[in-house]
């Protein structure tokens, strides 16, 4: 059969139909949030539909948890699906009904080889230093020689001749058919496999366009002849190259977090930060590099993909996720903020923090350090001081203090530039460069070397607390 176009799927009129279908044994992890995000930008770009499948049919290793976090993953970068999430092992008896079908036409056929024969065949083929291809000499062998005893159903593989897969990003890739083994349909227990179930559902879901990981560009070939023995539709491939680590091995473990939820909960990633990032990685639209969510739909399409394996730097993503902070609402990152202080918020706490925001999250790259920041607010009296705050209140800071304290009580109003002015006064009462009044006051203040602007934080605190902070450190 001839290679696929790269325009078109063997049903071009189709409308455009991806998926994302997930093994739930584990949680959802950075390449596979990468292919999810791929396939759904695929379908809204070409006004189609994307698909969510759960790959559940290994029973012993999936679990509810792993599925329960793979939705919220999901829903947290704001990758809806259309319809419902379809669940693999539901399926289990269409499946089978399609193995049979494949033995009744001849394009599959009942194998009777045992484990010892097998195993026989692989130390075979390690001893000459090949990869295993099953050759079961029940494939020719005919219908009444069936024995009634334990058997596999194995795909009637073509041996001759070779296959081209015209791939969206690899390109034109060809596999001789003698590479390609009998594989097993369905199991002595009657259960389908992995190979059998993903091309039956994609077909029974109209799926147009495979867009998965390059791992799996050898499955492709050896799901064809599946397609091709139905007679049906052939999808339209995209393999997409896996993400290294950033010393160019393939990511694991080793290079820290993998699963989403860690950039999310222990990170504190915005979800539009992890989209974009994720989405440069591997993927490129000139030299833009911050991309909204409506651009991307816009500007996405497969050519844009590159085939060589992408880089992952945390450091990238702490500064897009530092520029997404920035440009966010402030009332919601106040509810993300207060949420990660680890204690309630005072009566019109979140209303201050929201006020707090527009000079709180200029300094962060994270919701951690956001939370971290705005904690000042909220201290209680007397203040807690870490070491670097404590040795800016030596010396001369305590009658800075007193001053500070006269001049700022007098104040008729309470906003930055009053604020400012009575700092400034005290300043030059003193003789002194506006910096060495500022450090003091910020230590009584936020129990810290490092704040906001020093005028912001009084506007912010207001006051009373203010004016309370700093009386209890005049005589310390």
């Amino acid at each position: 059969m001839g290679a696929i176009s790269d325009t078109g799927t063997a049903n071009s009129a189709a409308p455009v139909v991806t998926r994302f279908a997930p093994s739930p044994t584990g949680f959802l992890h950075l390449g596979g949030a990468r292919t999810a995000l791929f396939n759904w930008l695929f379908a809204k770009a070409n006004g189609g539909k994307f698909l969510l499948r759960i790959e559940d049919t290994d029973r012993v290793r999936s679990t509810q948890p792993a599925i329960d976090a793979i939705l919220d993953g999901m829903r947290w970068l704001g990758l809806d699906w259309d319809g419902d999430a379809v669940m693999q092992f539901a399926g289990a008896e269409r499946h089978a009904q399609v193995a049979h079908e494949m033995v009744a036409n001849g394009h599959a056929y009942r194998c009777y080889l045992t484990n010892e024969e097998i195993a026989a065949m692989r130390a075979e083929a390690q001893a000459a230093k090949k990869p295993l291809r099953i050759r079961s000499p029940w494939r020719d062998r005919p219908a009444s020689d069936a024995p009634d005893l334990p058997h596999v159903v194995r795909l009637r593989a073509p041996q001759e001749g070779a296959v081209t897969i015209e791939d969206r990003v690899q390109g034109s890739v060809t596999v001789r058919n003698e590479e390609i083994d009998d594989l097993v349909l369905l199991r002595s227990d009657g259960t389908p496999t992995y190979m059998l179930a993903v091309v039956v559902d994609d077909h029974d879901m109209g799926v147009t366009h495979v867009i998965r990981g390059d791992d799996h560009l050898n499955n492709a070939f050896r799901q064809l002849p599946i397609y091709r023995a139905m007679g049906w539709p052939e999808p339209l491939y995209a393999h997409i190259p896996l993400i290294h680590g950033p010393d160019g091995a393939k990511l694991s473990k080793r290079h820290g977090a993998v699963g989403i939820e860690a950039y999310r909960d222990e990170m504190g990633i915005l979800p539009e930060a992890f989209d974009n990032y994720l989405l440069r990685l591997g993927w490129g639209h000139g030299d833009d590099e911050i991309i909204s969510r409506e651009q991307a739909i816009e500007w996405f399409d497969l050519s844009g993909v590159g085939k060589s394996p992408s880089r992952f730097d945390l450091k990238k993503l702490e500064n897009l996720n530092g520029h997404y902070i920035r440009e966010a609402d402030d009332a919601r990152l106040a509810e993300l903020a207060a949420a990660r202080l680890g204690h309630d918020l005072p009566t019109g706490g979140l209303d201050l923090l929201t006020r707090a925001m527009p000079v709180l999250k200029p300094r962060a790259a994270n919701l951690n350090e956001l939370a971290e920041g705005s904690n000042f607010l909220f201290s209680q009296r007397p203040l807690a001081m870490d070491d670097a705050a404590a040795s800016l209140l030596q010396g001369e800071a305590s009658a800075i203090l007193v001053n500070a304290h006269a001049e700022l009580d007098a104040l008729d109003k309470w906003d930055t530039e009053a604020l400012e002015g009575a700092v400034r006064r005290v300043a030059e009462a003193r003789g002194v460069k506006l910096g060495q009044v500022a450090q003091p006051l910020r230590a009584a203040l936020t129990g810290r070397k490092t704040s906001p602007g020093i005028f912001d934080v009084l506007d912010l605190l207001g006051r009373d607390e203010s004016l309370g902070r700093i009386a209890d450190r005049m005589a310390s």
